[in-house]
């Protein structure tokens, strides 16, 4: 199977895992990929044991946060095999972070390869369980060991697998998302559709004190105005008004383009249910709520893939939608994404790429 340069390791790492209590993020699979960029070109990569690496103190990544990352999945497909998701699509982000953050991009067919070989040398820690997945996590970051606010001349590519249920706690089940009201996570000419480090890190203090009051996560507004709706710290967010799949646009350059969100759209348009891009006020959601317009609202992610949205809280005040209860929509892309995903519908899109195993 190996493309690259492949390093056997002696154990295993599976024995560790509690596979009834996988949550997620917890546990981490065999191999990874690794390719470093010196004198301006990406080394092939290699295949290695998954483990621990040496870093100076001066190492640029510590001080001046130039890191990039990106989350896929792999899935157990029902006919035998591991499906990948839209892989492509992943590589493609990776490089608009990295123009971003001033990183030499990645060759995208390589990131491929390099993704199929860890889905492969991990492919015994792909759970059958619906509903669990192998999670795949790239990261790139500046390497090179000198102070300086400039970009770095040496960098790091590591992509590694982790197997994991749901997100959240509560699975499927409708989460509790409070609006920040305070803080911000992004403003436009900023990174917010980059997925670095700096964009999660501004989100941490909002969302403590959100899981403090009982809350999953929040919803963040722009950052200029506080009255526009952005996006949730880990997804996307979307609202169903009058029937039609209602979500914030991409054009305000603050918010991640994210694959689950346009496999969504995709699959609504597909199914023929109205889709709209546009922008969004929290002061239209509070209204559509008042008023029956809006019966729906859910998040999409690949770590939380589809999240249906119970209570919003916005100044104190709970505001459930759909009694609390998943709806039809969200229940049917729920239903649509994963059995594309697993293998159990036909993939009309052309996104998946199987792994025989």
């Amino acid at each position: 199977m190996s493309k690259f340069k492949f390093i056997k390791r002696n154990d295993t790492r599976k024995d560790s895992i509690d596979w009834s209590k996988l949550g997620f993020g917890q546990y981490f699979a065999d191999y990874m990929y690794v390719s470093n960029y010196k004198d301006g070109s990406w080394e092939e990569g290699e295949i290695v044991p998954y483990g621990t690496f040496e870093i100076e103190p001066s190492m640029m990544t510590l001080h001046y946060s130039q890191t990039i990352f990106e989350g896929l999945k792999a899935y157990n497909n029902v006919g035998g095999g591991a499906n990948i998701f839209r892989p492509d699509m992943n590589a493609k982000r990776l490089n608009h972070s990295a123009e971003l953050l001033v990183i030499p991009e990645f060759p995208e067919e390589r990131f491929i390869e390099a993704v199929k070989e860890v889905v492969y040398y991990n492919s015994e820690f792909i759970s059958k369980n619906e509903g669990e997945s192998l999670y795949i996590r790239p990261v790139i970051f500046g390497s090179s060991n000198i102070l300086g606010v400039h970009p770095s001349k040496e960098y790091k590519l590591i992509i590694f697998a982790s197997p994991v249920g749901s997100y959240y706690d509560e699975g499927l089940n409708p989460v509790k998302i409070k609006v920040a009201d305070r803080y911000v996570r992004a403003v436009r000419g900023g990174l917010g559709t980059a997925k670095t480090g700096a964009n999660y890190a501004a989100s941490l203090k909002g969302a403590n004190e959100a899981k403090k009051e009982g809350y999953s996560q929040v919803l963040w507004l722009d950052g200029v105005s506080l009255t526009f709706v952005d996006e949730v710290g880990s997804m996307n967010i979307m609202f169903v008004l009058d029937g039609e799949i209602v979500t914030p646009s991409l054009e305000s350059g603050t918010i991640l383009p994210g694959i689950t969100r346009d496999s969504v759209l995709k699959i609504a348009k597909h199914l023929g249910i109205k889709t709209c891009e546009r922008t969004v006020s929290i002061e239209e959601i509070l209204s559509g709520l008042a008023t029956g317009k809006l019966s729906e609202a859910f998040g999409t992610g690949t770590a939380a893939t589809i999240s249906p949205v119970g209570i919003l809280n916005y100044k104190n005040t709970d505001h459930a939608i759909n009694h609390s209860e998943i709806g039809p929509i969200s229940q049917k892309m729920y239903d649509t994404l994963m059995g594309i995903q697993y293998g159990k519908i036909e993939d009309p899109f052309g996104w998946i790429i199987h792994i025989d195993l």
